[in-house]
């Protein structure tokens, strides 16, 4: 459907233009007619000499030992082609618990641009610079375009990492990574850390004794490791200088740049993308506590339109709640619409959590205010709101961080269960039913029972699983949208809901500065998905007697090979873009009725009502349960059935 397409891809994040690097020499090279400035202090860095203690052809090294520095003489070494790492000992260790104190540049969400990035050397396209950026995956082979890392080449003895801010900024720290591969392990051990201005003459971090500090980085391909400069430095470019790597692999890295913004009362530094958003509403992470809390407030200002509920609980015992809106909240209205947002499968995964509790806070204040579009969203449909389907998950996550959870902590329950594919296959029997010619007509197109592997007492199905199928069969969804989530293919063949998967952002976990613009981002998105429920016929289908309502009828359209049923008071909602249709309505002990429906491109939806008879068999079967006495004209109609079947 158009509509869903263009609701889709409004849900694409958008990315900052950058700003082109100015030309980098090499380095520990000085451009011609200058000096060399590789390790000078901000003071010093326009007029100081190479660095400090090469003479002759022999090299000073320091060594920090117990507070005592150490100035030995020997000759030059020649860095290898793969060094060995330094031992821990030799290693300046940062202090335990280091946390972020300032805000990401922007590597891992796409604020920086490919333009922004720079090194030394690159092994291939696919391990250029522009591929470290923190998390970044890599695909299933190595060589291609989508690598998982930068990886400086094997030859290059003094490897370089270089960002470009584009403009001052006050930089606070690095995250690295090592290289993602399934058939590699390479990472840097250490590095160095230098900062220009112009991309020609560079200073070091210093510690307390002038010496350039040298960061341990990382032991594995994946753990984010966080290092906080001794002192903040204002710079426009920050340079990462590989010094040990994993031996036998290559200097590669990720890496994700702590940045503050720099005071500028007199408006002379460029302005830096403004991430922000005009709705007064609480841009922040929420753990399960304050998740609860927001909720209770929100209800609490909304009471008439709101309601909260839970579906059941995590394997940690965390309610699973759900916001539901509408102004009739806590009953299913006649030809009224369910609808539903589902986000957090994944814990780690938490924009889709913080944009639906965005959502609630919005829906509510909107409403207060007569903004006509809310009105009319929460008059015609009844909307659930699930912003945390694996609690247990966020919980770990959001204990790590928003740049330290990395790309696998807290994506699996409590259990080690990813929910993404946690659902029952029922693709792969419909497929085979549809080879061997039997669908529709020995097996629905439809409902599809659940495996009977799956219903078994040991079958792996987490309790957060479990508890998302029985809401799915409890309430009439008409649509749904999972951000992010793999359970769309099981809503659309085990119930009547058609749903999407929606992948948010290039972040994993956003930071807290990053939440307004990515509500701004997806805010339009998320209001005109729900509007393409009207995008439907509508209908009851009633006992053309007695006007009641038939629950579980089938709603068949020509041509379309997937059919929804009736709800229990005999409604239906059938998403179906403009055109004209054959639709039929059957249920069993009723004859089958078929009409022409029209779907305009006019805001629907569109009703499209049925009235059913029934066989004489049921009304047989319905008198003589009841104990009446058989109408003759009944009789004579069962006997001439008789005749025609003898």
């Amino acid at each position: 459907m158009w509509g869903l397409l263009l609701a889709l891809a409004a849900c694409a994040p958008a990315c900052a233009p950058g700003l082109v690097a100015s030309g980098t020499p090499v380095l520990g090279l000085a451009p011609p007619g200058t000096t060399k400035a590789s390790f000078t202090t901000p003071a010093q860095r326009s007029s100081s000499p190479g660095p400090a203690g090469k003479e002759n052809g022999t090299t000073k090294i320091r060594i920090v030992k117990k507070k005592k520095v150490i100035v030995k003489k020997q000759k030059k070494i020649i860095r290898t082609r793969r060094p060995v790492t330094t031992k821990l000992a030799e290693t300046p260790v940062p202090p335990k618990e280091q946390k972020p104190d300032c805000p990401p540049l922007g590597l891992e969400s796409l604020r920086v641009s490919d333009s922004q990035f720079e090194a030394s050397s690159s092994q291939s396209f696919g391990l250029g610079p522009h591929r470290g950026r923190l998390n970044i995956q890599s695909g299933l082979e190595d060589g291609d375009h989508y690598d998982g890392a930068w990886c400086a080449e094997q030859q290059d003895v003094e490897p370089w990492f270089q960002v470009d801010a584009g403009h001052p900024t006050r930089f606070s720290g690095v995250i690295t990574q090592g290289r993602n591969s399934i058939w590699r392990f390479d990472w840097v051990t250490s590095y160095k850390v230098q900062f220009s201005n112009d991309s020609r003459s560079w200073w070091g971090s210093k510690n307390s004794s002038g010496m350039d500090v040298i960061f341990p980085a990382n032991s594995d391909q994946e753990t984010p490791v966080l290092n906080l400069l001794p002192e903040h430095q204002v710079a426009r470019y920050i340079r990462l200088l590989p010094q040990t790597w994993l031996p036998g692999g290559a200097p590669c890295l990720r890496a994700e740049i702590l940045a503050c913004p720099v005071s500028d009362p007199n408006g002379l530094l460029p302005k830096a993308l403004a991430l922000a958003s005009s709705d007064p509403l609480d841009f922040r992470h929420h753990n399960y506590k304050d998740m609860r809390k927001l909720m209770k407030e929100v209800n609490e200002q909304c009471p008439n339109i709101t309601r909260v509920y839970n579906i059941g609980k995590s394997h940690q015992g965390l309610k699973l709640y759900v916001m539901e809106m509408s102004d009739n909240p806590g009953e299913h209205e006649l030809m009224e619409p369910e609808v539903r947002y589902v986000a957090g499968m994944h814990g780690n995964e938490v924009l889709g959590r913080e944009l639906l509790l965005l959502l609630m806070q919005f829906l509510c204040r909107e409403y207060l205010r007569g903004n006509p579009r809310v009105t009319r969203l929460l008059t015609e449909m009844r909307l659930h709101l699930l912003p945390s389907m694996n609690p247990d998950g966020y919980e770990l996550a959001y204990q790590r961080g928003s740049e330290l959870a990395g790309w696998v902590d807290g994506r699996w329950n409590y259990q080690g269960i990813d929910l993404n594919h946690n659902f029952a296959d029922l693709n792969t029997p419909l497929w085979t039913a549809e080879d061997d010619g039997l669908v529709p007509h020995t097996v629905a197109n439809h409902h599809l029972p659940l495996p009977a592997y799956y219903t078994l007492p040991n079958a792996t199905v987490a309790p957060e699983t479990r508890a998302v199928i029985e809401w799915m069969k409890r309430i009439p969804f008409v649509l749904s949208a999972n951000l992010h989530g793999g359970m769309n293919d099981f809503s659309y063949l085990h119930t009547n809901c058609f749903e999407v998967t929606i992948e948010l952002s290039c972040d994993k976990f956003p930071h807290e500065s990053e939440l307004p613009q990515e509500w701004e981002n997806n805010k339009d998105a998320l209001l005109t998905y729900l509007e393409q429920v009207r995008m439907a016929i509508v209908g009851v289908v009633r006992d053309k007697d007695t006007e009641q309502g038939i629950a579980d009828a089938v709603i068949s359209v020509e041509g379309i090979n997937h059919d929804v049923t009736t709800a229990w008071d005999g409604d239906y909602w059938r998403l179906l873009t403009p055109g004209d249709y054959t639709v039929t309505a059957s249920a069993e002990g009723y004859h089958s009725v078929t009409r022409n429906c029209r779907v305009t491109f006019e805001e629907g939806p569109f009703p499209c009502n049925f009235h059913l008879t029934k066989t004489p068999k049921q009304r047989l079967r319905e008198l003589l349960a009841a104990g009446a006495k058989v109408p003759p004209d009944l009789q004579r109609r069962l006997e001439r059935l008789r005749k025609q079947k003898n």
